[in-house]
């Protein structure tokens, strides 16, 4: 099969296209021929060596996280009559860039009627977080929150179901012109340009923040929470650093901040969010944002794109 390799950590063109053996269905998983495929800006740190990680990736590897297409082999315990289906869903960690990709079966969906595997991955993993983080704030209604990058992948979803989830205002954060435009479009009441040094002295009293930049930025967005009972949540890194927060910045406001990543965070995103947000997509209550579809062979050009930070929905590949 087809695969895309990285022997290095570097640039976009460390990732080479060459013939790899198609992987083998192990206990619980099943192997997908993959119809599209995701790629995201945390793989972009990943492969360039900015992404904060207990180990250093191990070489060489094949990245990508998350894909659809049809079932092709399953592994032990696996039903067989999910061969022939088409099922979406991640890795668990890296070998999505390829024609066949090996996944648990245990974090795949089937594809519902009507939704192409394109929009499948353009939708699933993103707008399955941004549901977890909502029902994660346990928002009552009425509330005012912050969407850190409100352009982005993830962003995009939370600002749109943020007030049907219990928000009363939602505030968001974006670079360029045009993400700033594309997050007022998708329903935020309020952008701030967060390139701005400062930026978050502009933010009135807020009760729910969606961090995702991490660093110093963290330390001041915290200070504008509501005393005794603002919470953040803090699920990305687009600095490339963890968030600048100490426990005497949180009994110094009485707030609470909340990491939302780990196994048993996947396994609630996965094992509840992502069918939610499939079915949502298949009753047209979600859409698919999709800035680029390139061939496997332009993955580069696809890591550029993210790297620019110009993509206004998700990029994907397509074998």
């Amino acid at each position: 099969m087809r695969a895309i390799v990285a022997y290095e950590l570097g640039g976009p063109e460390v990732l080479k296209l060459e013939e790899r053996p198609r992987p083998v269905a192990d206990e619980g998983q099943i192997v997908i021929r993959t119809e599209a495929i995701g790629v995201s800006y945390a793989e972009t740190q990943l492969r360039a060596g900015t992404l904060p990680m207990p180990v250093p990736l191990p070489l060489p590897a094949v990245l990508g996280a998350e894909a659809a297409g049809e079932v092709v082999e399953v592994g032990a315990g696996v039903d067989e009559a999910l061969l022939g289906t088409r099922r979406v869903g991640v890795t668990g960690g890296a070998g999505a860039y390829a024609e066949y990709v090996a996944v648990p079966v245990s974090l795949t969906s089937p594809l519902p009627d009507g939704v192409t595997p394109v929009e499948a991955v353009a939708t699933g993993a993103p707008g399955a977080i941004a549901l977890a983080l909502l029902h994660k704030a346990g928002l009552t209604g009425g509330e005012t929150v912050l969407v850190e990058a409100g352009a982005s992948s993830v962003g995009a979803y939370l600002i749109e179901h943020a007030k049907e989830l219990g928000a009363g205002k939602v505030i968001a954060t974006a670079g360029a012109r045009a993400k700033r435009d594309r997050a007022g479009a998708l329903g935020a009441d309020e952008v701030l340009d967060h390139r701005e040094a400062g930026w978050p002295d502009a933010l009135p009293d807020v009760d729910v923040v969606f961090e995702s930049i991490g660093g110093s930025s963290a330390r001041q967005v915290l200070g504008r929470l509501t005393p005794g009972t603002g919470r953040m949540l803090s699920y990305g890194l687009l600095s490339g650093e963890p968030p600048a927060v100490t426990a005497a910045d949180l009994m110094e406001r009485g707030v609470t901040v909340t990491g939302c990543s780990g196994p048993a965070w996947a396994a609630q995103v996965f094992g509840t969010h992502y069918p939610e947000i499939l079915a949502r997509l298949a009753s047209g209550r979600s859409r698919a944002h999709v800035h680029a579809t390139l061939p496997l062979e332009q993955i580069a050009e696809a890591h550029r794109l993210l790297e620019a930070r110009t993509a206004l929905g998700r990029v994907l590949l397509t074998p």
